[in-house]
Order: C-alpha cells, then structure tokens, then sequence
C-alpha cells in the first residue's frame, strides 16, 4: 500500500535537537534506548558521565520520559563506549535516574548481540552506576531468545523491621540490595492483592512505605553515597501461576510501577532468601510481575562486600524488539520538554 504521506518529506529545523532511539520491552516493562543524537557527555566512568548528563541535560531526560513522548511509567537507557568493558550505561524514569536496571541489562544484551555490537560474541559486560555486570545471551537461528546476567553483588541491609505508615499502621519490611535499595513488604501484611485492579492502591502505599522507612532508618551503601538511597518499595506475595515461586512488585521512582518482575529486585530477593536459608547456591527461582511475566533468580556464588554476607545473583528474562523512533526538541514548544500526569 503507498504511503499516504511521505515522512522524509518533513524538513526540521537545523537547531532542532533530533534524538534517535530503539523501543523495546522486557517482560512488558518499557525501555527506550538513545543511540544517537546526544551532546557530548564527558567523563570517564558511568557515574561521571550520569553526573554532567543530569547537571546539564536533564531537560532531555524529562523530554524523552514525559509526556507528551513519554508517560509516568517510561524508562529510558543512554549507552556510550567504553574504556573497561563492552558499553558504559546509565538509566532514566520518571523522577531522575536508576543506580541498577535489569530488565534494561536484558533488553540491552538483545541489542548488542543482534546490532553485531559484540560481532562474534553472545557475552558482554556493561558498566552500569552500580558497577560492571555480564550478560549472555542464548542465541537460536541468529535471534537472542533468553538474555542472563550476573548482577552486582546484593545483600540484606535491614531484616525483620517494623515502621508506622501513615494511613496503613505498623508494617514489617526488609531493606536488601541488588543494584539499588528496596523495601520488601508482604502484600498480605498490606491488606490487598497483587492483581493489577490494584494498581493506584499499590502506588500510593509503594510511596508511603518508601517514605516511612527512608525517614526512619539510614540506607547506606559500603562504599558510594551515591547508591545510598531507598529506590522503591516491592510488593511481594503468592503467584497466580502454581508453577512459579512467588509475585512481585516493584513501584519506585516517583510512583512509577515495574511491568516486569524487576532485575534488581529480584536480585535483591535473592539475597534475602539466601540470609533466610531458602535458597541454596545453584537453586533457581522464578518470579511473576504484576502482568504475569516472569524472570529467573539463581544465587550463582557468595561473597563478602564490605560488612555485608552477599550473594552474587544470575539472573534471566526474555526482552523484545518493538520499534525506533526519532524524536525532535523544537526549542520553542511550550510543553515539549515534559509533564506527566497520572
């Protein structure tokens, strides 16, 4: 069928910014990857380069994650060369920017492999803010159809701890690390379901809680205060499919809720299963999100980071390919540079 318009007929400006991405999910959770059209980002590490992007062009963070090209549950990956591994990348949402992302590792482990990015190789590393992670990818008739990756090291923080929630009461949580901080709370111990007619309740506790905990205890990380902060609060309870461990969800940001079973939660989970002794090294589980996707969590060794008994997670899920955009900052559009709303 002839197209009725054609597309590169359209002139845009020259000063116009024209930024050009890849679309992609894992396991229904959002990832837009920028691979052209940025400014210069200097710096020498992922957390050098996160810092002068968020000092100077934040303004395309909110534009590529808000409204209108965007929405509150929008995720984003900016990847660069690198000097010690196969990429540098750091992560975008809604409220600012991510220390460690999964679901954006096995999406990313995809589009390396099937661009030719790693040409010859199903394996990569990655350097992300939290530290360097490898990812493999499992390869059938030149298609990724499984993407897995050893996560950083994760570790329990705080266990068996209660705090007041305004609106809900006193609620028992955990605080484990698997890339960024999350608080564990039981869905039951909330009173509700983890079904997605729960969507806006699952919102407004995940903030209370995250809240709550992050006023009344310290969150640090051993070694960089700028992983020392609470990233979300995940939900956890019973599975909706028998065959699975348990249900998982992760609401963080500023409300923004993980269609996926969320890659660093469930390393996260890993670690506190292991403090627990449910779960012995080599024994996988897999976890549902809130839409029934699911990703796989295995303690693949064990470790001592800083003060901290962790564990090394491996983790698996499957990511596809959705579309490629390229989007333009017209410099005099009022609203163009991003709102949300929920």
């Amino acid at each position: 069928m002839k197209a009725l318009l054609d597309g590169s007929a359209l002139e845009i400006p020259q000063h116009w910014l024209r930024i050009s991405t890849i679309e992609m999910h894992t396991g229904g959770e959002p990832l837009r990857v920028i691979t052209a059209g940025l400014p210069p980002i200097p710096g020498d590490t992922v957390l050098e380069k996160r810092a002068y992007f968020r000092e100077h062009h934040d303004d395309i963070r909110r534009a590529l994650m808000w409204e209108p090209r965007g929405h509150a549950d929008m995720y984003g990956a900016a990847i660069f060369p690198s000097k010690s591994a196969d990429l540098d990348c750091f992560f975008l949402h809604n409220e600012g920017y991510s220390t460690m992302c999964g679901h954006a590792v096995i999406a990313l482990t995809r589009l390396a492999v099937e661009t030719r990015l790693v040409e010859g190789r199903s394996h990569l590393t990655i350097n992300v803010p939290a530290g360097t992670v490898k990812a493999e990818a499992e390869v059938v008739g030149g298609r990724v159809r499984r993407s897995t990756f050893e996560n950083v090291a994760s570790f329990v923080l705080l266990r068996d701890r209660q705090v007041d929630v305004p609106g809900l009461g006193r609620i028992r949580f955990d605080v484990a690390f698997g890339g960024a901080f999350y608080a564990f709370v039981d869905a039951a111990d909330a009173g509700f379901r983890l079904d997605a007619d729960e969507y806006p309740r699952l919102i407004d506790l995940g903030r209370r809680i995250k809240k709550a905990v992050a006023s009344a205890f310290p969150i640090e990380h051993p070694f960089e205060p700028e992983l020392s902060f609470l990233y979300g609060t995940i939900f956890v309870g019973p599975p909706h499919d028998p065959a699975h461990h348990s249900r998982n969800v992760c609401v963080f940001a500023d409300g923004e809720v993980d269609r996926s079973a969320t890659g660093s939660g469930v390393s996260a989970r890993a670690a506190l299963h292991h403090a627990r002794g449910e779960l012995a090294p080599g024994a996988a589980i897999t976890i549902e999100s809130l839409i029934g996707s699911t990703m796989t969590v295995e303690v693949a060794d064990t470790a001592k980071f800083g003060p901290h008994d962790a564990v090394i997670p491996r983790v698996s899920g499957t990511s596809a390919l959705i579309g490629r955009s390229e989007f333009f900052l017209d410099p005099d559009d009022p609203i163009g540079r991003g709102f949300f709303l929920r």
